[in-house]
């Protein structure tokens, strides 16, 4: 009866040793897949809490990469194999609109983590406000989730709507450099057509020509600046752009059509000083 009683306790302390291990590890694969990003936000309903997360911990007005993850609130575990849409909503005094926005995909190497793009075109004020809706499917059943977001005010200009010469209307926002060098960048820019007051698809085939002037320094430009465009269908628009010295810099903008038509945006002459299309860094 002893060697019995020995050998269950024995098979009990091997199965709690075996699922403190197996918690422990869960624990840490989930802490790893958000290394690098900070929590936004936690948006709940009943039965699940959707973390919402980014580089910074923000979103901004512009271009945003968000990560997300589904957590049930009575297991306290993450979904690994959940469907997401999203839905960005502004909403104003007298409508109601969307913004650019990428479908939810899951992160490349990660088994909770999924991630997707949206370009807020415009940041919150004192009466206008931007909201999230999340339609998401777990075991073919689906659920919703939906809460106001802060998009404050970008300090530099990164994303622009305007109205073509064509007569239709665009976003083009600022991706890439994130972090600007002395140095020739690699530059990306994401360019959307407005459908409609909800849909905003990528546009494909056009170019962007770039002029980096700094205005505080007799508005000079730099060498070694290179025309953007997309390497695929539905994907960003990629060049160069050459930055010779730390400060404010203006980058003016033309977006021409497959034509090669000028939809927007001026070249920059000792008579114009500037694009009405452009971005703004400083470093």
């Amino acid at each position: 009866m002893k060697t019995l009683k020995y050998l269950a306790l024995f098979l009990m302390a091997i199965t709690l040793f075996s699922c403190s291990s197996d918690d422990d590890a869960t624990s840490e694969i989930l802490q790893d897949e958000t290394i690098g990003l900070q929590k936004i936000q936690e948006i709940s309903n009943d039965n699940y809490t959707v973390e919402l997360f980014s580089a910074t911990g923000a979103l901004v007005q512009g271009y945003n990469r968000i990560s997300l993850r589904v957590k049930d609130k009575k297991t306290g575990t993450y979904s690994t194999d959940a469907k997401l849409e999203w839905t960005p909503l502004m909403h104003m005094a007298m409508m109601q609109h969307s913004c650019p926005k990428t479908t939810i995909t899951k992160a490349d190497g990660k088994k909770t983590l999924y991630e997707g793009d949206i370009i807020f075109q415009m940041a919150q004020n004192e009466t206008e406000y931007w909201e999230l809706s999340i339609t998401y499917s777990i075991n073919n059943v689906s659920y919703t989730v939906a809460d106001k977001i802060s998009v404050p005010a970008s300090p530099k200009r990164t994303v622009s709507s305007f109205t073509g010469s064509d007569g239709s209307k665009y976003v083009i926002a600022y991706i890439a450099p994130s972090s600007p060098k002395v140095a020739i960048n690699d530059m990306k820019v994401g360019i959307y057509k407005m459908q409609d007051m909800m849909n905003f698809p990528v546009v494909n085939n056009f170019k962007v020509k770039i002029d980096p002037r700094m205005p505080s320094m007799g508005n000079h430009g730099s060498p070694n600046n290179t025309d953007l465009l997309q390497s695929e269908i539905g994907g960003f628009y990629n060049g160069k752009l050459s930055l010779t010295m730390t400060g404010y810099w203006k980058i003016n903008l033309q977006v021409l059509n497959s034509a090669n038509e000028v939809l927007k945006g001026e070249p920059i002459t000792t008579e114009n000083t500037a694009s009405s299309l452009y971005f703004e860094i400083e470093f």
